[in-house]
C-alpha cells in the first residue's frame, strides 16, 4: 500500500508554495446558534476543515492570492466570500440561512468535489431527515415517490419496494439503482439471490438525509449504477451532537421508537466522536394478517479526527421481520376487493394460521419461516478513511464487510387451478368430479363443525426463499487539484472499486387450501372418490407438500478502475470520466429429487411425496468486461440560472441467477447490458423560487431478464427475455414561496417508452420467439408527479399534497392497462422549543392515503410470457390502505 500511495503522489504532485495563511472564525444560523460540522473550504481546493461543537473553525493553507472561501451545511444555503491570501491571519464569521429551495443544498454523492445541487451538471434530488420523520413512511417507496422520473410501488409493505427509473425495464425492486449507506452499497452484486436491497436495512433517524443521483457520473464511482444511486448519509457525532427520541404510533397496533445520540468521546479537547442510533418496533399492519412485524436495528459510528483527515468506523446490527403482501384476486372489470365469507372486503390472503408450519422431507424436518415474513438478521462493518497529504492531494478509502441471514416468505394468492374464490361444492367438482361425498373442517375451531358447501375457498402457494449472503467490498481513490493559468482548476481522481459477493438461493414451496377471508383459516379436506375409496386431500391446510425446489449457490467478483476530472473555469463546470470493470462469477445449481415420505394409503401423491436436494450440482462460470464513460457540462448563465447537459454510456451485468448451468458446458456466454443516457436542462434558484427542467433519453441494449410463472403448481423460472428499449422524457421540479413560510412544491415527469427488440426463450420447452416489439414497457406510466403545499414557521408546520402515477400496463404484452393512482398525504405538527437551547418537543400527525384510494399498483407478475388476462377475476396488488400516524419527537 505504501508503494501505491508513493507512486500516485509522484505521478500527480507538483511544486507547492511555502507561504501559509491562518483562517479562523465561527459559523452560526440566523438565530445565532452555532452550527457544528459545517464545511469550511477554499473553493476548488482541499484546504479547509469543519466547525467544532461551538461552531468555531481554524485551519492553515499554502494557497496564495485571490481565493473564495465556501461555507456550507446540509439544509442551509451555501455562503461564499472572496478573500486574499498573503500570509496575514484572516478572521471570518459566517451566518448561514436555511435553504428555501433544494437546489441550494449540498450534495455528497457521485462527485469528488464539494458542490451544491445547483452546481452539479446532472439530476439530483435530496430529502432531509426532518422531512422523512414528518412523513411517517410505510415503505422506502413512500420516501422516493416524490423524486421526479421515479415510479415507486410500495403496495407490498415496508420492504422490497419496486423502484422504476426513467423508463428502464425492470421486474421491480432495485435492479438498476443500488441502495447505499454512507457511499457503499448494501449489496455489491445484483441478483445473486435478491434485488430487494431494502431488506438488508431500514431508514432511521440517524441519517442526515437521502440523495438520489440519476444518470451522468453515477456510472463511474464506487459500485457504479446506470440508472442512479440512492445514498443515505449518516449523522456523525462531530456534526450532529445531541440526542433525539422519536416515538411513532399508528392504527393496526404500530409502536416504533427511534433514538439518536451523538457527541464527543472524552474531554473537551478530544478529537474522537460517537453516534449511536436505531429503533425498536412492533406492528400488526399496514394490513393485519395475524402475523406481526417486529424487530430492532442498531447503527453507530466512531469518528477519529486528526490534523490531516479522519477515520470513521460504521456498524449495523439488524434483527427485523416485516410482513409482505402480494397480489390477490379482485373483481374482474372494476378490480374492486371481493367480499369474503364474513361479508367484509378481502384485503390480503396471507394468514397467521400458517405460523409454525412444518413437514418431513427426505433431508429432515422443514420448518417454514412464514411467520417472520421478510426476515433479516446480521449487519455490516464499514471503515471510512480520509487523508489530506496536502491542500491539493487527498486520499479516500472505504472497506466494508456484510453478512446477513435472510428469509423471504411469498404467499402467492390467485394462482393455481383454483386460485380464485370458489364455493366448496364447486371446488370439489373441480378436483374430484363424481365424488361420493366429502368432509371439510377448519384446522382451528370446533373439530365437529363442517364447512358449508357454499363457503368460498381458495388454493394458494407459499414460497420460502432462504437467502443468506456475505459481501466484501472496498473503494480507494486519490484526488489531485491542479490549477490552470487562467484561474481554473482540474480535480483529477483515480480510483478503484472491488467486491466479492457470495449468496445462497434455497427455495421451499408448499400449496395451501384456505377459506376466502381476511386472515383465512386453513381447510382440512377429505372425500370419497368415484370408486368408493377414501382420499385425504389436505392435512393441516396443506394439499401439496412440494418441498425443496431450488438449491443454488452463487458467487461473483468485481474489479473496477476509474479516472475522472471535475473542472471549474469561471462560469463553466465540466465533468468527464471513464470506468473499466471486470466481473467473473460461478452459478452452482443443485439437483432436486422426490421421495415418498408419508406412507398413508389414503394420502394423495402430492401429500406423500416431498422433494429435497440430492447432493449433485451443475456448475457454470461466467466472465465479462465492460466500460463506461460520462461527459457533463454546466454553464452559469446568471446568478439564478444554470444550464447543463450530460451524456453517459453505462453498463449493467445481468443477474447471474439467470444463467443456469447447462450439462456439459463449463462456461456460459455472459455479455453486459449497455445503456446510453443523455440529459439537458436548466436549474433555477433565487430567494423565492427554485426548480429545474430537463429532457432526457435512455436507450438500453441487450437487456436480459428472467420471468417467473406458476407452472404445474410451482413457481419456476419460465422465460428468459432479451430486450432493447428506448425512453424519451421530460421532467420538472419547482419550489415556490407563495408568502413567507408557505411553499408550493411539485414535480412532473412525462416519458414515452417502447420495446424495440424482444426475444423470449422458453426455459421449459427450449423454444424462442419474438414478442411485444413496439409495445410500451410493463409497469411504467407515461405521466407521474406530485404537488403539495408546505408551511413551516419553525413552530407550526403542515403539508398537504398528492402523488400521481398515470396509467400503465401490467406486462409487456400490453393486454391490460391499470388506472391512474392518486395518493393523498396530510401532516402537521407543533414544536415547543426552549429559548437559547437545543431542547425541543414536536408533536405531530400524518395520514397516508388520506382518501383511502384503492388503486392497483401492479397486476400478476407471475402470469407468464403470455401475459395476464381479465375475465371474472383479476389478480392485482392494491396500494396500502389509509393509515394515521402520531409522532412525538424530543431533541435535547
Amino acid at each position: 500500500m505504501k508503494t501505491l500511495i508513493f507512486t500516485c503522489m509522484c505521478a500527480l504532485s507538483f511544486l507547492i508554495g511555502n507561504s501559509q495563511t491562518e483562517i479562523s472564525g465561527d459559523v452560526k444560523d440566523s438565530s445565532g446558534n452555532p452550527i457544528p460540522g459545517a464545511n469550511v473550504v477554499i473553493k476548488g481546493s482541499s484546504s479547509g476543515t469543519t466547525t467544532d461543537f461551538d461552531g468555531n473553525y481554524n485551519f492553515t493553507t499554502n494557497l496564495s492570492g485571490a481565493q473564495t472561501i465556501q461555507v456550507s451545511y446540509i439544509g442551509f444555503t451555501s455562503h461564499e466570500e472572496a478573500i486574499n491570501l498573503e500570509g496575514t491571519p484572516i478572521s471570518l464569521n459566517v451566518v448561514l440561512t436555511e435553504a428555501v429551495g433544494v437546489l441550494d443544498e449540498v450534495v455528497l454523492t457521485s462527485s469528488s468535489t464539494f458542490r451544491s445541487q445547483k452546481q452539479a451538471p446532472l439530476s439530483i434530488s435530496s430529502i432531509k431527515q426532518t422531512e422523512i420523520i414528518k412523513l411517517s413512511a410505510n415503505s422506502q417507496a413512500d420516501i422516493l415517490r416524490s423524486v421526479p422520473g421515479i415510479t415507486a410501488e410500495g403496495g407490498g409493505g415496508e420492504t422490497a419496494s419496486n423502484i422504476f427509473v426513467r423508463g428502464l425495464p425492470s421486474g421491480g425492486q432495485y435492479v438498476f439503482n443500488p441502495l447505499q449507506y454512507d457511499g457503499m452499497p448494501l449489496i455489491s452484486s445484483f441478483g445473486l439471490n435478491s434485488s430487494a436491497h431494502d431488506v438488508y436495512a431500514r431508514p432511521d433517524i440517524g441519517f442526515k438525509g437521502v440523495e438520489f443521483v440519476r444518470g451522468g457520473s453515477a456510472v463511474l464511482y464506487g459500485a457504479g449504477s446506470v440508472a442512479g444511486i440512492i445514498n443515505y448519509t449518516s449523522k456523525t457525532g462531530d456534526s450532529n451532537p445531541g440526542n433525539m427520541i422519536n416515538v411513532e404510533v399508528a392504527n393496526q397496533g404500530r409502536i416504533k421508537t427511534d433514538f439518536y445520540s451523538g457527541g464527543r468521546l472524552g474531554g473537551e479537547d478530544s478529537n474522537t466522536f460517537y453516534a449511536f442510533t436505531g429503533f425498536v418496533r412492533h406492528d400488526n399492519g399496514p394490513i393485519d394478517v395475524g402475523l406481526p412485524t417486529k424487530g430492532v436495528q442498531f447503527r453507530g459510528n466512531i469518528k477519529k479526527k486528526f490534523e490531516n483527515g479522519s477515520f470513521t468506523l460504521h456498524g449495523q446490527f439488524i434483527n427485523d421481520n416485516a410482513q409482505f403482501y402480494l397480489p390477490l384476486p379482485l373483481s374482474g372489470g372494476n378490480r374492486e376487493r371481493i367480499n369474503g365469507n364474513d361479508g367484509k372486503p378481502v384485503e390480503q390472503l396471507l394468514t397467521g394460521s400458517l405460523a409454525n408450519t412444518s413437514f418431513n422431507t427426505p433431508g429432515g424436518v422443514y420448518n417454514s419461516p412464514i411467520a417472520n415474513g421478510v426476515s433479516t438478521k446480521g449487519g455490516y462493518l464499514l471503515a471510512d478513511f480520509d487523508y489530506n497529504f496536502s491542500d491539493d492531494l487527498k486520499l479516500k478509502s472505504k472497506v466494508k464487510y456484510a453478512n446477513y441471514q435472510h428469509n423471504f416468505a411469498l404467499y402467492v394468492g390467485g394462482n393455481g387451478n383454483n386460485g380464485n374464490p370458489i364455493t366448496l361444492n364447486n371446488y370439489m367438482e373441480s378436483i374430484a368430479p363424481g365424488n361420493l361425498g366429502y368432509t371439510a373442517r377448519y384446522q382451528s375451531g370446533d373439530p365437529n363443525q363442517q364447512i358449508s358447501g357454499t363457503d368460498l375457498v381458495i388454493d394458494n402457494l407459499e414460497v420460502d426463499r432462504l437467502r443468506p449472503m456475505t459481501d466484501y467490498s472496498g473503494e480507494i481513490n486519490l484526488t489531485k487539484r491542479i490549477e490552470t493559468s487562467n484561474g481554473g482548476s482540474h480535480n483529477i481522481t483515480v480510483g478503484s472499486f472491488i467486491a466479492r459477493s457470495e449468496a445462497e438461493d434455497v427455495n421451499y414451496q408448499y400449496r395451501v387450501l384456505t377459506e376466502f377471508n381476511n386472515d383465512p383459516r386453513l381447510v382440512n379436506l377429505s372425500y370419497t372418490n368415484a370408486s368408493g375409496e377414501n382420499v385425504v386431500y389436505s392435512e393441516g391446510g396443506l394439499y401439496n407438500r412440494i418441498g425443496q425446489t431450488a438449491n443454488n449457490y452463487l458467487s461473483q467478483n468485481r474489479v473496477a478502475l476509474y479516472v475522472t476530472d471535475e473542472m471549474i473555469f469561471d462560469k463553466w463546470r465540466f465533468d468527464i470520466g471513464f470506468r473499466w470493470e471486470n466481473t467473473d462469477g460461478q452459478n452452482n445449481k443443485g439437483g432436486i429429487t422426490s421421495e415418498t415420505v408419508y406412507n398413508g394409503a389414503d394420502l394423495t401423491p402430492e401429500l406423500s411425496n416431498v422433494q429435497s436436494a440430492d447432493g449433485s450440482f451443475l456448475r457454470t462460470k461466467v466472465e465479462a468486461n465492460a466500460w463506461a464513460v460520462s461527459l457533463a457540462g454546466l454553464y452559469e448563465l446568471s446568478e439564478t440560472t444554470n444550464l447543463y447537459a450530460n451524456f453517459s454510456k453505462g453498463y449493467f451485468f445481468p443477474q447471474l441467477r439467470g444463467f443456469a448451468p447447462v450439462p456439459g458446458i463449463a462456461e456460459s456466454k455472459y455479455d453486459p447490458e449497455n445503456i446510453i443516457q443523455f440529459e439537458a436542462g436548466a436549474k433555477f434558484g433565487n430567494s423565492k423560487f427554485s426548480g429545474s427542467f430537463a429532457g432526457y433519453y435512455v436507450g438500453l441494449k441487450d437487456r436480459v431478464s428472467i420471468r417467473q410463472a406458476i407452472v404445474g403448481g410451482q413457481l419456476i423460472d419460465q422465460t428468459r427475455a432479451e430486450q432493447n428499449t428506448r425512453t424519451i422524457g421530460v421532467e420538472a421540479t419547482w419550489d415556490y414561496e407563495i408568502v413567507e413560510n408557505l411553499n408550493l412544491r411539485g414535480t412532473a415527469t412525462y416519458q414515452d417508452h417502447e420495446i424495440t427488440k424482444n426475444i423470449d426463450y422458453d426455459l421449459v420447452n427450449g423454444t424462442n420467439a419474438e414478442a411485444n416489439v413496439g409495445n410500451e414497457l410493463a409497469r411504467q406510466p407515461n405521466l407521474l408527479g406530485g404537488l403539495g403545499l408546505y408551511y413551516d414557521n419553525s413552530a407550526f408546520d403542515a403539508n398537504f399534497g398528492f402523488n400521481y402515477t398515470g396509467k400503465k400496463f401490467t406486462d409487456d404484452t400490453n393486454n391490460i392497462e391499470l388506472d391512474a393512482i392518486n395518493i393523498g398525504r396530510l401532516a402537521a405538527g407543533y414544536t415547543f422549543a426552549k429559548q437559547d437551547s437545543n431542547q425541543s418537543v414536536r408533536l405531530g400527525f400524518s395520514v397516508f392515503n388520506l382518501f383511502d384510494s384503492s388503486g392497483i399498483t401492479e397486476g400478476n407478475p407471475r402470469a407468464g410470457a403470455a401475459g395476464q388476462t381479465e375475465s371474472e377475476f383479476f389478480v392485482g396488488r392494491p396500494i396500502l390502505p389509509r393509515r394515521v400516524f402520531l409522532t412525538a419527537t424530543f431533541n435535547f
